[in-house]
């Protein structure tokens, strides 16, 4: 019996877990299914003969060793700053690795001792990183297999929430890691529009955004993800004229969040005195400029971020309850829990709830003396909220990649990615079966 080893049962881990379970007996498996809540581990696996649910402590290296001596493969759903040290362990014990995170510096120094070893380290094999990677690669090598010429790429991702669960003005849920979304985007996005490079810092980030629209529904936020330049060599794009992949919100959400972003509550750099004794309020206040003009909390945010008082965007901030005299009541905070608390309790999935992802690349590229547009679009609905379509999306690419490493399928060696078709072809056409395919459009610029 063949071992596989699931670190981390988190809320993008139940798909990937039905998935392994599912072919449990015809591939001759045995799923350990390790994390730091026993109980969740418990309530993932639901008693299943071929599943073993186990405590599981990054920080405890006589665990990880054990657990990784075990297993015939690894596949890693940990945060991603937990990768390496499992990595290093795998490397150790010559096993190979999966996981749905971006290849960090840390891991992409051990390329050639993986390679060496006879190994693979599969990384990036989820959604975004993951299947936007693979979709955009498979059009990608059949234009340029046609004799075509890339001009454009643009690309956008998004965990929504499913327009039949939208009961809230934010149009948003957590479907993943909340911490993860409260931090999204800092740093500096750059990318390459029309042959000129572009730079947009983390406090303009959310106030320049394009448009998207995708199956008919209505327009999306899209802001660009923080690197986009590196992709032109990896997609093998390095002298395409313009290059953006972004993440998608529904209409209103930046213009918003960029209110939370200008105050400073999305830092996770220090902590808040007193944080457990203040109100959201009180937090508020210390945040404003000092004034002694108004003691009004909603006029003040208003002066503050250029907002009306009665604009969308003011009735989305007090909706939150991050105006209120409600107790916070965190130990030694900062800014980014507190945020982070108070939207676990307002943007929770209820259990019948539906989450959504969107994704769509549009491309444009010459052949035959001819310009064209495709663009891909894919539009996948989760069916409860522990099977989501996060879920599927993130965890499904990286189980089906995991298998067919095990068997032999997958033969690239050293830290990879899925821009391969020895890989992207077998998960893409897999993920067919689970309703996970694109839509295109082709049409000619005149």
């Amino acid at each position: 019996m063949r071992t596989i080893l699931l670190l981390g049962a988190g809320k993008s881990s139940s798909a990937l877990i039905n998935y392994f379970l599912e072919h449990a007996v015809s591939e001759n498996l045995r799923l350990v299914v390790a994390d730091y809540s026993e109980e969740e581990a418990i309530k993932k696996i639901n008693g299943h003969p071929s599943a073993q649910a186990r405590k599981f402590n990054i920080q405890n290296e006589n665990e990880l060793s054990s657990l990784v001596s075990e297993s015939n493969i690894v596949v890693s759903l940990l945060p991603a700053n937990m990768h390496l040290p499992v990595a290093l362990e795998c490397l150790k014990q010559k096993k190979n690795l999966v996981t749905a995170s971006y290849v960090s510096p840390g891991m992409q120094e051990l390329d050639k001792q993986v390679a060496a070893e006879g190994l693979i380290f599969l990384n990036e094999c989820g959604l975004d990183p993951g299947i936007d990677h693979m979709s955009a690669m498979k059009i990608i090598d059949d234009i340029k297999m046609k004799g075509g010429s890339m001009l454009a790429f643009r690309s956008y991702t998004g965990g929504l929430v499913a327009p039949e669960s939208n009961d809230n003005p934010w149009g948003y849920k957590f479907s993943w890691n909340p911490k993860n979304v409260i931090l999204a985007g800092q740093g500096t996005a750059r990318y390459i529009e029309n042959g000129k490079y572009k730079y947009i810092p983390y406090n303009r980030l959310f106030t320049e955004i394009e448009k998207v629209s995708i199956d008919g529904f209505d327009d999306f936020d899209g802001y660009a993800n923080r690197d986009s330049l590196s992709y032109r060599k990896i997609y093998q794009l390095d002298s395409i004229p313009t290059m953006i992949r972004g993440t998608l919100r529904q209409a209103d959400f930046c213009k918003a969040w960029n209110v939370f972003v200008k105050l400073g509550l999305t830092d996770d750099s220090y902590e808040i005195e007193d944080s457990e004794h203040l109100t959201y309020r009180q937090l508020i206040e210390a945040f404003l400029p000092a004034t002694e003009a108004s003691t009004d909390i909603i006029k003040r945010l208003s002066d503050f971020s250029g907002l009306n008082t009665e604009s969308k965007e003011m009735r989305m901030i007090e909706w939150t309850g991050i105006l209120s005299d409600k107790v916070i009541g965190l130990t030694r905070a900062t800014p980014a829990n507190i945020l982070q608390n108070l939207l676990e309790e307002k943007w929770k999935l209820r259990d019948s709830d539906k989450d959504m992802i969107v994704m769509q690349h549009r491309f444009e590229y010459l052949l035959g003396g001819k310009k064209y547009s495709l663009t891909s679009s894919l539009l996948v609905k989760g069916e409860n909220s522990i099977l989501t379509a996060m879920s599927k999306t993130v965890g499904l690419p990286a189980a089906i990649a995991a298998l067919q490493i095990l068997n032999n399928k997958i033969k690239l060696k050293g830290v990879q990615i899925p821009v391969h078709a020895s890989i992207y072809d077998p998960v893409l056409e897999a993920l067919k079966n689970f309703r996970i395919n694109f839509k295109e459009n082709l049409t000619e610029i005149v």
